[in-house]
């Protein structure tokens, strides 16, 4: 939604007692043009919007629409809950309330928060719905059974002619929609029990990963900013880890050092598993010795950035609108590595190569130096607007399959925590050589290819065990024939897929042989 600039300069200009004739002198343009402003018909920018906010007073960014443009978003959230969604207003109804009554809009936004808080239980499930993506695709597919049965009903009550197959057919239809929305409504009812009593506050990791999943993950303040990082970088030679830390020492005396074991700097604690560690009071930069070169690339690049432009990341951080301080250091080192891989894969060229190669995680990994994530990470940020990428979704294990990072997809909803299903091959790519790939088929019919590979995060000395994750991308089946990884697969062959689902809590495929959950929990009836 865009907030509607020239209904702001209307209100102030009428605040003034100021006539358009005499504002639109004032700034050299017609009344009429001035009219055409006010009344949202014609936009405007540059020169002109600075000339009009200082005739009026008041800062640009109070006629840029940023305000506003939150304000509508957090608006839109407030309506979308169930209590007002009926009222049906529509995006224009929007719009003018925050134009011309921005305070009634806040006030509504703060009423709606104080309600939350004065019914706890109900929040805590509007916090699950508004958050966890995967009870958003349930309640769909519940709507959509919904719409199955009745129109299998109507054509039942309506058409009296119907042949007894046909009505059998149609009835026996029904039978099977009611027999699936129910089993799905009660592990919905399971798992928000099952909520209620593990509830707690959204953790601040938790919340700036949400955050930045509202972004779409693409920060263009940032693109730019990686953009000069590495033009100053690239001014003494070819870019890498030897450029960076050169560029590092001369533009901010910082030295790049690595450690071993017992030769480590003595301020690192040597059970400590953080691959860096920047000591600010003897401007050094220490590098784990066991550390790829990708990572240390990565690291540096990461220090340049938050050295060079701590104010830009943290007005990005701003925007962000985070609850707690604790989320707010999370936020900042999430956007610093934003901004190092793309100082790293820049836009243009990172996009370019990735087309060309077909997607090609490895081959674009070997070109610039970075890991088989850094890559895969990096192309879900490829999100501009006129020049996106393939849309890929993300997700990331810890050896015990815990999810540790995601970034979903429409229609792929992915577990904000916990397990995913078992099926999914990034479960089943540990310790397997290259990457592996899947087409699945998700219980709302909707189909994905599915590629992973298990990576090591260090270079493991003896007697040390290995840091290990798996990574996974996903994209839409309709987009496979885009990357390398859907060459050879017949993409229309029903017996190709796998039939897997979000996670065990909200999997209806009662016969899966891969089901974790206990069936007190998932699949008991309210009978018990």
């Amino acid at each position: 939604m865009r907030a509607p600039i020239g209904i702001r300069v209307r209100r102030h200009r009428m605040e003034l007692n100021l006539t358009q004739a005499g504002l639109a002198r004032a700034v050299g343009i017609s009344p009429s043009y001035l009219n055409l402003i006010e009344n949202n018909k014609r936009d405007i920018g540059g020169s002109l919007l600075l000339g009009i906010a200082e005739q009026l007073g008041i800062e640009v960014d109070e006629l840029s629409g940023d305000p506003e443009q939150r304000t509508l978003h957090a608006l839109q959230e407030v309506l979308n809950d169930p209590l007002l969604y009926r009222l049906g207003l529509k995006q224009a109804d929007l719009h003018d309330l925050v134009a011309r009554f921005p305070e009634v809009a806040r006030a509504l936004i703060q009423l709606h928060a104080a309600y939350g808080d004065a019914n706890a239980e109900l929040d805590a499930y509007a916090n699950r719905l508004s958050s966890d993506p995967l009870l958003s695709q349930m309640l769909h597919q519940v709507l959509s059974q919904i719409t199955a049965m009745r129109s299998s009903a109507e054509i039942l009550s309506r058409m009296q002619d119907l042949a007894p197959e046909d009505r059998r057919r149609f009835s026996g239809l029904i039978t099977r929609e009611a027999s699936s929305m129910s089993r799905t409504v009660r592990n919905l009812t399971s798992y928000f029990d099952l909520a209620s009593s593990r509830r707690r506050a959204i953790s601040p990791l938790r919340e700036v990963e949400d955050t930045i999943i509202s972004s779409n993950n693409h920060f263009p303040e940032l693109e730019d900013l990686a953009d000069s990082l590495r033009a100053e970088i690239v001014k003494q030679g070819a870019f890498g880890e030897r450029a960076a830390a050169e560029a590092l020492e001369r533009r901010f005396g910082i030295s790049c050092r690595r450690w071993h074991g017992d030769t480590m700097s003595p301020a690192e604690d040597q059970n400590s598993p953080r691959p860096v560690r920047f000591d600010e009071a003897g401007k050094v930069l220490w590098l784990r010795g066991s550390s790829t070169a990708a990572t240390r690339q990565f690291q540096i690049c990461h220090l340049y950035a938050q050295q060079a432009a701590a104010d830009l990341i943290g007005q990005a951080c701003d925007r962000l609108n985070l609850s707690t301080e604790e989320a707010r250091p999370l936020a900042l080192r999430a956007l610093g590595s934003y901004a190092a891989g793309a100082m790293v894969m820049p836009y243009d060229d990172f996009l370019g190569d990735a087309e060309a190669r077909q997607y090609d995680i490895d081959m674009l990994s070997h070109s610039y130096t970075a890991s088989f994530e850094q890559v895969a990470h990096r192309l879900v940020t490829l999100r501009r607007k006129g020049a996106e990428g393939v849309p890929f979704g993300f997700l990331r294990a810890d050896p015990s399959g815990r999810l540790t990072k995601r970034f979903p997809l429409p229609g792929l909803p992915l577990p904000g925590s916990g397990h995913g299903c078992l099926l999914w091959p990034i479960y089943s790519v540990a310790g397997a050589p290259g990457v592996v790939r899947q087409i699945s088929e998700f219980t709302s019919g909707a189909r994905f290819l599915l590629i992973a590979k298990s990576v090591k995060k260090r270079v493991s000395a003896w007697q040390e065990q290995p840091l290990m994750f798996s990574v996974m991308l996903a994209c839409d089946l309709l987009h496979a024939d885009r990357t390398v990884y859907g060459r050879g697969l017949d993409l229309g062959d029903a017996a190709a897929r796998v039939p897997v689902g979000p996670s065990c809590l909200l999997c209806i495929r009662d016969g899966c042989s891969h089901r974790q959950e206990a069936a007190s929990t998932m699949l008991q009836s309210p009978s018990g």
